[in-house]
């Protein structure tokens, strides 16, 4: 798999039905995992979504997820930009890069769906999601 960058927009409990407004306008393939699909059946989110990924015709990639509790959603700031793929060297570059001098709130660390994944806000202020799956194949 090839790493891939792309915008992640975060939701206010409206994740689904944006993501399948954006798959009306721009077309493609939409997958959406929910909190109970994870593992979280018997919360209160659990029809909520934990990830969402729209693939257009033209190439996009498009993610998206309902915050999860405990998270503050505040408009205007609510997108990150997602680095994702199965290289685990060439990710952890870019995180320890991305990171240096910036501020973590999710270590890189293997999480309850199987991916290593981290979070952090770059030097200039940006938000950064690192997704690294097992290697495909």
């Amino acid at each position: 798999m090839v790493s891939r960058l792309n915008p992640y927009l975060s939701f206010d409990g409206d994740a689904r039905q944006a993501m399948e407004f954006y798959k009306e306008v721009f077309g493609g393939d939409l997958a959406l995992n929910t909190f109970g699909d994870s593992g979280q059946a018997g919360a209160p989110e659990s029809d909520k979504i934990m990830h969402g990924m729209l693939e257009t015709p033209s190439g996009f990639t498009l993610m998206g997820a309902d915050t999860p509790p405990g998270m503050d959603h505040t408009p205007g700031t609510n997108f990150s930009v997602s680095l994702s793929g199965d290289d685990d060297t060439e990710l952890r570059g870019y995180w320890e890069k991305l990171s240096a001098g910036g501020s973590v709130s999710v270590p890189l660390d293997k999480q309850m769906w199987g991916d290593v994944f981290g979070m952090c806000t770059d030097r200039f202020g940006i938000p950064w999601m690192v997704n690294i799956s097992e290697p495909q194949g």
